[in-house]
């Protein structure tokens, strides 16, 4: 039993990861008045180019790196839809996961000759922080074992937030910008600008949780590799109501959920049905977020 918990806990501090990247870089667009529904296209997008990159050079970093840059690219091409020429963030979000995906799977077909899956000799994988020792620590051990850069990072990021959004220059003017368009204008700032800044910084995020996808352990791309976790990630902050914190603890328990499931389709329950665990998870917080705020605004 106490082995059992100790790789469920594992799991879930791994399977979060992803989610809590792309939600962090969501919450953080949505306080500058884009909802970014395109989540699930820059996780792709930098799931693909860290392979290719990790393959090329032999680098983890230089891979991250390039996917976070290259998401951050599919990030302003998609603000500039909203912001310049007006699209509808919802119809333009859901047509970028599209054409990304579609766009991608030509790529494979075309360049390299494959469909649906990409496999790369020599892909770098992301390392290990602790020395494998610390997997005796009794409930945390192989937690602490299985902790990577990106995992760390993301958690880091989770306890600078809300200091960055509350007491920052830039914090301060992304959240005018979706709040108070009028007075970011009336005081001579270009609130477009600032919500392109956090598109860019929301592709930034998602190529980051892409990347950690493709090079935590399985070294390859697969078309179907992200599977709806972008929107898991914006469920996750819609449901905690864009406070850094809770949406941490909203993707944890969705990373919970999908270690349960995964544990138990391998003690030999319908692995479809299991399968559908986190995202019915997904549904029902929306439901309820949804009633918390009716019920807010009627008192």
């Amino acid at each position: 039993m106490s082995d059992m918990i100790d790789q469920v806990l594992a799991s879930t501090l791994i399977l979060t990861t992803p989610i809590l990247l792309a939600a962090i870089g969501g919450l953080v667009n949505r306080q500058g008045g884009i909802v970014n529904i395109a989540l699930e296209a820059k996780m792709l997008a930098g799931a693909f180019v860290s392979v290719v990159v990790s393959s090329a050079t032999g680098s983890w970093f230089l891979a991250v790196v390039a996917a976070a840059l290259f998401a951050s690219l599919v990030g302003l091409v998609f603000s500039l839809t909203i912001t310049r020429a007006r699209a509808n963030m919802i119809i333009s979000g859901l047509g970028f996961n599209v054409l990304v995906a579609g766009l991608l799977g030509f790529l494979l077909s075309r360049i390299y000759g494959t469909s649906g899956t990409l496999r790369f000799p020599d892909v770098q994988l992301l390392p290990r922080i602790l020395p494998e020792s610390v997997s005796t620590i009794p409930i945390f051990g192989e937690a602490l074992a299985a902790l990577d850069p990106l995992t760390a990072f993301a958690w880091l990021s989770v306890g600078a937030l809300p200091f960055l959004l509350a007491n920052t220059r830039i914090g301060l003017r992304l959240r005018a910008a979706g709040n108070a368009a009028q007075v970011v204008r009336a005081v001579g700032l270009r609130e477009k600008t600032i919500q392109d800044f956090g598109t860019v910084f929301a592709g930034f995020f998602s190529g980051l949780a892409g990347a950690h996808l493709a090079l935590y352990s399985i070294g390859l791309f697969n078309e179907g590799l992200t599977a709806g976790r972008g929107f898991i990630a914006l469920a996750a902050f819609y449901f905690a109501r864009n406070q850094p914190v809770q949406t941490a603890m909203a993707c944890l328990l969705f990373g919970l959920l999908d270690a349960t499931q995964i544990r138990l389709q391998t003690a030999g329950y319908p692995p479809k049905l299991m399968g559908t665990l986190p995202y019915v998870m997904v549904i029902v917080s929306l439901c309820i977020a949804s009633w918390s705020q009716k019920k807010k605004a009627h008192t």
